[in-house]
């Protein structure tokens, strides 16, 4: 019964690592599940009362500290600072449509200017009496049709082994009202490998910039009022297990 309410509550843990503007981390256990994660942006130097350019950048992994194979991730969810704006006017939409059955190359070439960002992910496929063995794809980040007056994007994912398989995660860019936060996300990570795929590690850096009608555009944008910018992330497994954390980020404003 102990290890039951362990695995099902919500810890929180904060590990803030600010040295000379440094990427700041997050560690988040669980009993033996582990989750390290790692976020920023660029510039550091913001305006205080208008929004500039930036460019996000984040990943994770999850493990566990007994060398046990990790629960699979159900859900990733993500609250932004207020103090953010994101833009897709003049930006070209990619659909689900486009992008179904294809690879990386092809998803890439078709919606090319829908494209605000890009990494990688891999996760360990554990089918029943095999050896567990990696798999991993490029990830692209499009600039998706609004849903419910949000903006919303499409993560494309593809894997050839152990079948080819292409992944497509539509996530709606929410605004909230939140306290420090003022845009949520949630992803729903897709049954890998039919269901034997288990979400390892991945990492995002997202950012455009563009012009439309004579205007010079940016997707990410921030505004350093206070000195600090936030986000708050929280995992989901299959087992029920939920860890949250906050990520702080220093950041210098200018008038």
């Amino acid at each position: 019964m102990r290890k039951n309410v362990l695995r099902t509550s919500v810890l929180t843990v904060v590990a803030v690592l600010a040295m000379s503007g440094a990427a700041l981390a997050i560690v988040l256990r669980a009993g033996p599940i582990e989750v390290v994660g790692e976020g920023g942006f660029s510039p550091t130097t913001l305006p205080k009362r208008s929004f500039a350019p930036i460019t996000l950048h984040g990943e994770g992994r999850i493990g566990t500290t007994d060398g046990s194979l990790p629960p699979i991730l159900k859900t990733l969810t993500v609250w932004f600072d207020k103090h953010g704006e994101v833009v897709t006017e003049g930006l070209p939409v990619c659909t689900k449509g486009k992008l179904l059955a294809t690879t990386t190359k092809t998803a890439r070439r078709v919606c090319a200017g829908s494209i605000v960002g890009e990494g990688y992910g891999t996760a360990l496929i554990a089918f029943p009496e095999q050896r567990p063995f990696k798999a991993s794809s490029p990830i692209t980040i499009f600039n998706g049709p609004p849903h419910n007056g949000n903006p919303t994007v499409l993560a494309h994912a593809y894997l050839s082994v152990p079948a080819p398989t292409t992944y497509i995660v539509p996530v709606e860019i929410q605004k909230v009202n939140n306290g420090p936060f003022g845009f949520r996300t949630e992803a729903t990570i897709p049954r890998i490998a039919g269901g034997s795929g288990i979400p390892l590690e991945g990492r995002l850096t997202i950012g455009k910039k563009w012009t439309y009608k004579g205007k010079k555009l940016s997707y990410a944008n921030a505004s350093c009022p206070s000195g600090k910018l936030q986000a708050k992330v929280e995992t989901e497994f299959t087992d029920s297990t939920k860890l949250s954390g906050l990520i702080l980020k220093p950041c210098k404003g200018k008038n």
